[in-house]
């Protein structure tokens, strides 16, 4: 699968779209217990949360993914074991949807603390416009959602950094200062997040998978195509969702790469 949904114009919208379950993780990692075990021994507070009534879905999930119980782990974290993607469980509540369980090993800019047992109103209240405009949308695909159906998105951003984990924003991007416009095709990456959601039938909650794959800016020259369809989507990236993924942080330097390599300030990189 391309790890580049700007070709394919992916914007910033919710995009939920039906895949088949033989696509739903895509694997890859050979041993993702390793790279998680570690977090999870010295990071526990920021890539692992549950809260008291959660275990029955975590149960859900383990059976769903394949994972038989373990006597001394969670069970969410055990199946999160088995698979490179992070694990959020999201259970209805009070009449909202909100994350009850969560295993984190790639985070963008958020630990586990920041959206335990938050409804999605909480978690996606920064992001201009989404309450607004999605927020309904949203709770409505999360309450139709049937068994057995699985949908997929990708996103992406802009980051100096490339590490997956990233709970904090500002230790990265207080290096931004230290780069100069011939860095960027090493020291610039492009962030794609595919998600995926799918309802947990016997307890009814929606297992919400976050998959994250980074890939420096070099790798944009590898054709003239490639590097005019990043520019048209990095220049036509809607303003609320750009000022939310901090574009605004990289722009002379992601501009000055462009120019660089060809593409004028033009949005259809002619």
């Amino acid at each position: 699968m391309s790890h580049r949904p700007w070709e394919e114009g992916a914007d910033f919208a919710i995009g939920l779209a039906p895949i088949d379950e033989a696509r739903w993780l895509e694997g890859g990692e050979a041993d993702p217990a390793a790279r998680k075990d570690a977090l999870y021994a010295h990071h526990r507070d920021l890539v692992w949360g549950e809260t008291a009534a959660s275990r029955p879905g975590q149960k859900e999930v383990a059976a769903l993914i394949g994972v038989a119980p373990a006597a001394d782990l969670p069970p969410l974290y055990a199946a999160s074991r088995a698979v490179a993607d992070d694990l959020v469980l999201v259970e209805k509540a009070g009449g909202h949807w909100r994350v009850s369980a969560l295993s984190l090993s790639a985070p963008t800019f958020f630990t586990a603390a920041d959206v335990l047992g938050k409804s999605l109103a909480d978690i996606h209240g920064p992001v201009n416009g989404f309450n607004d405009r999605f927020l309904v949308r949203l709770a409505r695909i999360f309450d139709g959602l049937r068994p057995g159906l699985i949908l997929q998105r990708r996103n992406w951003s802009v980051v100096n950094s490339d590490q997956s984990f990233t709970p904090f924003s500002a230790p990265v991007r207080a290096r931004i200062a230290e780069m100069s416009p011939g860095d960027v095709g090493q020291a610039l990456f492009t962030r794609v997040e595919r998600q995926t959601v799918r309802r947990l039938p016997d307890t009814g909650g929606v297992l919400f998978t976050i998959r994250v794959w980074l890939t420096p800016f070099a790798a944009l020259l590898e054709s003239p195509e490639r590097l005019a369809a990043f520019a048209r989507a990095w220049r036509s990236a809607a303003p609320d969702f750009a000022a939310y993924k901090g574009f605004h942080l990289y722009a002379e330097l992601v501009e000055s790469f462009l120019r660089a390599h060809g593409e004028s300030h033009s949005v259809n990189g002619a």
